[in-house]
């Protein structure tokens, strides 16, 4: 009797470690299937003008333009795509934003007179002339910043921070004023 006991009990160990095994194959699966997607997202860049070098292999975006991926908008008066042709398609590889820089992702707005992205090795933002984060009442600025999409972390040069306290009864703290 025994014997028939301690087999079942291992034929049932095997098999929920079997089914466990499994859910972390399958959640392993839906995991790398969603950071395809997000990857995949497609960058949609609107202007008045726009002037296109196939052999330097850059488009000119001029005036009123908007690129547009995921969540995150950026606005600038002129944009300089840098792109890569790979398998007859076209992979952004850098964008130089210029006057009036603003992204908006969620609600954090970051404005500047100039923005730099690159897609690798790190996709990454890096804002100068004048940059200015804010988040709410919160303010940053600097002279550079550098936002790591991925990571949702920045680094902030000569930096000012302005963060707004709130008293226990719901009234603003005595703040400095914003620059």
């Amino acid at each position: 009797m025994e014997n028939k006991t301690e087999v079942r009990s291992i034929g049932v160990f095997s098999l929920c470690f079997l089914l466990i095994a499994a859910y972390c194959l399958l959640l392993t699966d839906v995991f790398a299937q969603e950071k395809k997607t997000a990857s995949k997202e497609p960058t949609v860049i609107t202007s008045e003008i726009l002037t296109a070098d196939n052999k330097a292999k850059t488009a000119l975006f001029e005036r009123s333009v908007v690129a547009r991926k995921g969540e995150m908008t950026m606005f600038a008066d002129k944009m300089l795509v840098y792109y890569s042709e790979e398998k007859g398609s076209s992979n952004i590889k850098k964008i130089d934003a210029e006057g009036n820089v603003k992204l908006i992702k969620g609600e954090r707005v970051v404005t500047s007179k100039f923005a730099t992205y690159f897609a690798e090795p790190e996709e990454k933002i890096i804002f100068t002339g004048e940059p200015r984060a804010t988040e709410g009442e919160n303010v940053v600025t600097g002279t550079k910043m550098i936002y790591f999409m991925k990571d949702d972390r920045s680094i902030v040069e000569s930096s000012k921070v302005f963060l707004i306290e709130r008293k226990s009864g719901g009234d603003k703290a005595q703040k400095e004023k914003l620059p």
